[in-house]
């Protein structure tokens, strides 16, 4: 990001990734959210202090908590009219100096303290400058049940402006910067929330024609019984694609169908070295990217995030009716995969690829049985009634 980030540019991206602007205008939900990840910040400290050693990513999560503490003061302020920089202009100042309005090029460096020495863990002074600020956030909503902010636009501007102080000194005394957590939510924003989506590349573009997924595919998914047990067998124009499936499980969970998750991962993501091996298009040309990118690890891997990600769909109906996923489960993934291509595949994308590819598992299932379709070109998943 630039290092000159203004708070209005900021704000402005901000605003377009809250979801729920456009049903609900209220307060109590970034009141709730502000309160919330202000709590998940004072918790950063706590696993720090009770696990020194073996709690590792503070700095990186204490600079996302910050980061996202600031996301939702700027949904309380956007909501009530106020600008970020409004809140801003007045932090160093007392009443004989207010100014009503702020600056609309003010910047993050210009409101910044001097960043404060990184001690790899929470020192005395950002325990103390983290519990006032969850104080400050406190005193905000307190005044905001009671009342006493509904008719008071003043009254609530004091209370932001003593909120983003106490977050600009908590940042400070954590050896990091309100222009560094913006700038790292900035990077969240887009990953999560992009104003525009373009597609990458896919992993296999310019590898030979044989090395590559097929850009088309259509399979037929097929039930029947085996020795008591129900298998499901994919098919490619009447030949088998690997081996007949079962659940694996003493319960029925339809799991052996779960070969939609790796076609939807290829079709939206380009990534799946579970089919490339089923297809036997592995990149042998390129023996690093053979070994690494197509080899049994990545394959495990990958099957170790669709029976992860089925365990949790399992709790909320199979994404049935869901049409975002929670940040925590895709962040989750996004660490699954570190070290391998599938990490470059921003987070809304992967979000694509698991809500289409649970449609298409919950029709498959619905019909015990169809066609699954995929087009990397179009990155596109259908299903096909049997």
């Amino acid at each position: 990001m630039t290092t000159d980030l203004t708070l209005s540019d900021y704000q402005a991206a901000a605003q377009r990734t809250d979801q729920r602007r456009d049903v609900d205008q209220g307060l109590a939900f970034p009141l709730l959210g502000l309160f919330g990840e202000t709590g998940s910040l004072l918790s950063e400290v706590k696993k720090k202090q009770r696990d020194p050693v073996a709690y590792l990513g503070y700095e990186d999560s204490v600079l996302e908590e910050l980061g996202d503490v600031l996301w939702y003061l700027v949904a309380v302020a956007s909501r009530t009219g106020l600008t970020l920089s409004d809140l801003a202009t007045n932090l160093d100042r007392d009443l004989t100096d207010w100014r009503a309005r702020g600056e609309d090029e003010l910047t993050f460096s210009a409101i910044d303290l001097n960043t404060g020495p990184k001690t790899g863990g929470p020192s005395d002074a950002f325990e103390q400058s983290s519990l006032r600020l969850a104080a400050e956030v406190g005193l905000l909503l307190t005044d905001y049940r009671a009342g006493r902010l509904e008719r008071n636009r003043s009254a609530l501007k004091g209370r932001l402006i003593a909120v983003l102080r106490a977050l600009r000194e908590a940042a400070h005394d954590a050896g990091l910067s309100l222009k560094g957590s913006a700038a790292n939510n900035m990077v969240k924003i887009a990953d999560r929330w992009p104003e525009t989506r373009a597609y990458p590349a896919l992993f296999d573009d310019g590898f030979p024609a044989e090395e590559q997924l097929p850009r088309r595919l259509l399979v037929t998914f097929e039930e029947f019984e085996r020795d008591g047990r129900k298998v499901s067998q994919m098919t490619r124009e009447g030949a088998p694609i690997g081996d007949p499936l079962t659940d694996n499980r003493a319960e029925d969970d339809d799991y052996r169908f779960h070969d939609v998750f790796h076609l939807a991962y290829a079709a939206h993501l380009g990534w799946s070295p579970t089919l490339r091996r089923l297809l036997r298009v592995k990149r042998k040309s390129d023996p690093k990217i053979d070994e690494v990118q197509d080899g049994a690890r990545a394959v495990l891997i990958e099957e170790g995030i669709a029976t992860w990600i089925f365990n949790h769909a399992q709790r909320l109906a199979l994404f049935d009716g869901i049409t975002s996923l929670d940040y925590g489960l895709l962040k989750s993934v996004r660490q699954f995969v570190q070290g391998y291509e599938a990490e470059n595949c921003p987070l809304w994308l992967w979000e694509e690829a698991i809500l289409n590819g649970y449609e298409v598992f919950r029709a498959v299932c619905a019909h015990r049985g169809g066609q699954v379709g995929i087009d990397l070109v179009e990155r596109k998943t259908w299903f096909v009634q049997p």
